[in-house]
């Protein structure tokens, strides 16, 4: 109930955030009355598109902290979050990175990287993976978040998502436009949009975003492959990784927080292999085997 309530009250906030901003540009009238404003509606859509991204992603750590109840271990009081501390710390010394945060809050199986910047991150455990891995098993899977951040995949994602919304806000209100004005032609009377805009333009939406969403989630894919390499690469094996991902195939993944989902270790796999953030299991062994 508190990821919801957190959740829903994140998202409206952004809403009004971006909303206000709309309205202040201008960018909000793009419905002018000699027909569809082209320029002022894509500034529009590029504010509600690439605004609610980024908003998000600058807000990620600290939603992320809330949602699980995360804790930050700012001086380790215990040998197992010494050690986890001191993982971190020597893949994020190999990988050239500044010393990210770490925390472990309690769940099943799972781990996650957030954070706005490289230089501004989150590495997170829960205490399920902890408890049931090995210590190699679980540095791989250390690296393999802290790969996450080397290769700056949060702003790769938020970029993504940031052109993937615009283009359904911009293409939406387009097909709604043309709907509607083909629906009222010859209508010499009414002025403003109708009920087919409307009605076209929450359609649309709703369309356009399950399209948007299997783009987004196939790049996702890609970079756990990459994040997966560069565990390997950071242990000089893939041994470890692979042996982490065979024990994470027979575990059931804890669920994350919508926002950092797709920087799991290990998702649950989506009703259709297209809107899965994360590839099988078994391909992401075959792919590190085949580093070999």
């Amino acid at each position: 109930m508190k990821r919801i309530l957190l959740l829903v009250g994140t998202n409206l906030a952004i809403m009004v955030v971006l909303s206000i901003v709309a309205s202040l540009t201008g960018a909000n009238r793009f419905l002018a009355a000699n027909g569809l404003d082209l320029g002022r509606l894509l500034v529009f859509a590029a504010i509600m598109g690439f605004g609610g991204a980024f908003l998000s992603l600058w807000m990620s750590k600290t939603i992320a902290k809330w949602s699980t109840g995360a804790h930050v271990i700012e001086s380790p009081n215990s040998s197992t979050e010494l050690w986890l501390f001191d993982t971190v710390r020597r893949f994020s010394e190999k990988a050239g990175l500044p010393m990210p945060e770490v925390a472990i809050y309690e769940g099943e199986p799972n781990a996650f990287a957030t954070g706005a910047s490289r230089n501004n991150s989150l590495v997170a455990v829960s205490t399920g993976l902890l408890q049931t891995m090995s210590r190699e098993e679980a540095e791989a899977v250390i690296a393999h978040e802290v790969a996450h951040i080397a290769n700056g995949d949060m702003v790769t994602m938020t970029l993504i998502q940031g052109v993937m919304n615009t283009f359904v806000f911009f293409l939406a209100r387009v097909v709604g436009y043309l709907v509607d004005s083909f629906l009222r032609r010859g209508d010499q009377e009414s002025s403003g949009p109708g009920v087919g805009y409307m009605v076209t333009v929450v359609v649309c939406d709703i369309v356009f975003g399950i399209l948007a969403s299997i783009v987004v989630m196939w790049f996702s894919r890609q970079r756990e492959f990459r994040a997966d390499a560069g565990a390997a690469s950071l242990m000089n094996s893939p041994l470890p990784m692979m042996a982490a991902l065979r024990r994470l195939g027979g575990m059931e993944a804890g669920e994350l927080p919508q926002n950092v989902a797709t920087a799991g270790i290990n998702g649950r796999p989506g009703w259709m292999a297209l809107f899965s953030s994360h590839p099988p299991i078994e391909e992401r062994i075959a792919a590190l085997a085949a580093r070999r």
